[in-house]
């Protein structure tokens, strides 16, 4: 199985948050970043099936070079390879086309992404790349079990959880749960 694990670079909550410019723009003066934890998630659960199943495992973001640490933490966290498009992250749609490219030429059965981000809270990449690659998506993924080219996913839904099957590929969107 060829994962792959869409990782975002963002501020940690317990940084202090400045605006400059007429509060215009973000100050990222003293800003320390994290990888997202939704998707901190999602690289857990992968290296899970690294662990499990010998997995290959790979993980991708769309940024420039600041995102170099965010990065260099998931390879020491486990993951095969690390990979960044050098490009600002200007929308959502313009981030799962750069991701959806790498996805086409990587040969990937299960892509794992964050519901949603910290920094934006859009929840909108795994979504649009499942449409992209016209794949099955699971959002709100707390648990994944993948047996053969088969997977079963448990998702929070209002009032409770669902259990959905389906065929790989795959593309989640997970959160808090998704590991112990």
């Amino acid at each position: 199985m060829k994962i792959l694990v869409c990782i975002s670079h963002v501020p940690d909550t317990t940084s202090k948050i400045n605006f400059v410019e007429s509060d215009t723009k973000f100050d990222t003066n003293g800003v320390q970043y994290i990888i997202n934890p939704n998707d901190e998630f999602g690289l857990t659960r992968a290296m899970w099936f690294k662990e499990k199943e010998g997995a290959e495992v790979d993980v991708i973001n769309v940024g420039g070079a600041e995102t170099e640490s965010t990065l260099r933490k998931a390879l020491a966290i486990g993951a095969d390879t690390a990979i960044r498009i050098n490009t600002e992250a200007l929308e959502a749609s313009q981030v799962a086309q750069e991701i959806v490219a790498v996805i086409q030429s990587g040969g990937y059965n299960l892509i794992i992404a964050g519901r949603e981000s910290i920094d934006y809270n859009g929840g909108m990449v795994p979504g649009m790349i499942a449409a992209m690659i016209d794949a099955s998506y699971v959002n709100n993924c707390v648990s994944l079990e993948i047996s053969g080219d088969k997977a079963t996913a448990v998702r929070e839904i209002d009032g409770g959880k669902e259990t959905v099957s389906t065929s790989l590929p795959l593309v989640i969107g997970g959160q808090k749960g998704l590991v112990e």
